[in-house]
């Protein structure tokens, strides 16, 4: 059996998940794959060449947790809990070409491949929808050892294509179909500050809502308009209110990004479209730049390079302060990517691809 799961770009509500707003992200043709068989003992053997890595453990004695990620292990136990069980155990090969550590959800990727591989090697398969198997990895990565996260990484690697995802007041997917052209990724081999960033990015803006609230309860982070911002300027500091604002606006963006890609674009409206799409990638990574401050000189220098090459637009990619960029250049990819690998980078041409799958051997 061999499964093979997506990674994933965020086209629009970067950092904006874990303040309830709505995201648009995008798997893309970059993907990890689990290869295994049965063996004749209760032992799981999973061989990570591309880590120099080797992980063992009995599929029967999955608790307690030893280690501090212990994501094979609480992946069966969540799976177990929804009632599969196992006789045996397996024998697996992973592989992957998605960038690690770098914002593309290669981890995600890997907990719902090893998800959908458990599922259909079990005793009696419940066979689950790629939606239950977002929820499934986002249960065994996040939910188990309570740390924080949306559910984005799991819901756009399992079901794939292009997603409009709504936490708030419930959880809503929503699968778009934009007929997309080329992207390029960069990764700009910088290790990523995600934790420095979400101190400003999510708690620093949780403080500037709770002051906000407390000042008008009529504010809301979802319906409040850009235009009332301004009655809030006496109540924040300068570069509280240049979160708030960069908030407001990534959320309208979204919205319109999500208008745009819901439309059926005929082939004479190709250029307006492409055009259009890329202005608010760029828009979007203004306010992650400027406001939200998490891009790097390197990235800034990649992006434009990519731009100058004929790029239509992009954005820096995940938590931010290091990782990955990408580009829409849907017409000229190669000469892209080769712009943002002189100023240092690693490029990939990527396309909008299919969530987790079965694969044939």
């Amino acid at each position: 059996m061999k499964i093979s799961t997506s990674g994933r770009i965020c086209l629009f509500g970067e950092h904006q998940d874990y303040l309830g707003l709505p995201v648009i992200a995008a798997a893309i043709s970059r993907r990890i794959s689990i290869k295994g068989d049965y063996r004749n003992d209760d032992q799981v053997i999973l061989r990570l060449p591309d880590l120099n890595q080797e992980v063992q453990f009995s599929i029967n004695e999955t608790f307690p947790y030893i280690l501090q990620r212990d994501y094979f292990r609480s992946t069966v136990n969540v799976l177990k809990r929804r009632g599969l069980t196992f006789s045996k155990g397996f024998d697996c090969l992973i592989h992957g070409n998605i960038p690690i550590n770098s914002g593309t959800s290669s981890s995600s990727a890997l907990i719902v491949s090893w998800a959908h591989f458990l599922d259909k090697m079990s005793d009696k398969p419940f066979n689950f929808t790629q939606k239950e198997l977002g929820e499934i990895a986002n249960s065994a990565e996040v939910l188990e050892f309570g740390e924080p996260g949306g559910m984005m990484d799991h819901y756009s690697t399992a079901i794939g294509n292009v997603i409009y995802l709504e936490s708030q007041p419930e959880i809503k997917v929503e699968t778009l179909t934009p007929n997309l052209g080329t992207f390029v990724l960069g990764d700009s081999l910088e290790a990523k500050d995600t934790l420095g960033i979400l101190a400003r990015c999510r708690f620093g803006m949780e403080e500037v809502i709770k002051k906000v609230k407390g000042n008008d309860g009529a504010f809301s982070i979802f319906t409040t308009p850009l235009s009332q911002i301004s009655e809030y300027k006496n109540l924040l500091s300068q570069d509280e209110m240049s979160l708030l604002k960069a908030n407001i606006e990534d959320r309208d963006i979204l919205l319109e990004g999500k208008a745009l890609l819901s439309q059926d674009v005929p082939e004479s409206g190709r250029y307006e479209f492409d055009s259009k799409f890329g202005t608010l990638l760029y828009k979007h990574y203004e306010n992650l730049r400027d406001h939200k401050r998490t891009s790097t000189p390197k990235i800034e220098r990649m992006i434009n390079a990519a731009l100058s090459a004929g790029a239509l637009g992009g954005k820096i990619n995940g938590s931010g302060g290091g990782g990955c960029m990408f580009v829409y250049a849907p017409n000229n990819a190669a000469e892209v990517a080769a712009a943002i690998d002189e100023q240092g980078g690693k490029s990939y041409i990527i396309t909008v691809d299919t969530g987790t799958r079965v694969e044939p051997e």
